[in-house]
């Protein structure tokens, strides 16, 4: 059991059956009636955002994930494998169970897969992964309003808007958290 009062983020709990994690929260001590806690939590198994409020000194039940370390070997149609870095033991998951997290899938990529009582709750990404731009328009001279960006189609099918000078054949850091261009690899 885990006191509201000192929940963290990122910490994950049990509550009426589903299994929540902690994204952010923030402890409310208004002028009158008791204290209580606010949090945008995430369904684990929906993938649901929702807020709730908690009464201060509430106790909720800790969930403890099992994170595996894999890495993503390769993908066939809609078919994802990995391997278990410590047991070799070879996983399949399919598209619709990764998610978008599938733009970010490169062979050789390793990643971890959390799970709960024996279930895939989902794929946890590095913050960050290098891409190769496969396509791109080229910059056009004299386009140089501020921050001017294009679109650049990567390795995995991603889409991401980039700056002028990034060319194809490039290789760029995207953000796994917002999908976004980060930097030149």
């Amino acid at each position: 059991m885990i006191n509201v009062n000192d929940i963290k983020t990122g910490i994950t709990f049990t509550l009426d059956g589903e299994i929540y994690q902690v994204l952010e929260f923030s402890h409310v001590k208004p002028g009158k009636g008791a204290a209580f806690v606010k949090m945008k939590i995430r369904n684990l198994k929906s993938g649901a955002t929702t807020e709730k409020s908690f009464n201060s000194g509430t106790k909720l039940e800790k969930a403890h994930l099992d994170k595996k370390p894999m890495q993503f070997l390769y993908a066939t149609g809609d078919s994802y494998n990995f391997m278990n870095m410590e047991t070799y033991e070879q996983i399949e998951l399919t598209k619709s169970q990764l998610g978008e997290d599938s733009n970010y899938l490169k062979e050789g990529l390793n990643v971890e897969l959390s799970f709960y009582e024996g279930e895939l709750l989902g794929l946890l990404l590095p913050d960050k992964v290098v891409l190769k731009v496969t396509s791109t328009e080229p910059a056009v001279k004299g386009n140089t309003t501020n921050n001017a960006t294009k679109d650049a189609t990567l390795e995995t099918g991603l889409v991401v808007r980039v700056p002028l000078f990034v060319d194809t054949n490039d290789e760029i850091i995207i953000s796994t958290s917002t999908g976004k261009y980060d930097s030149r690899a």
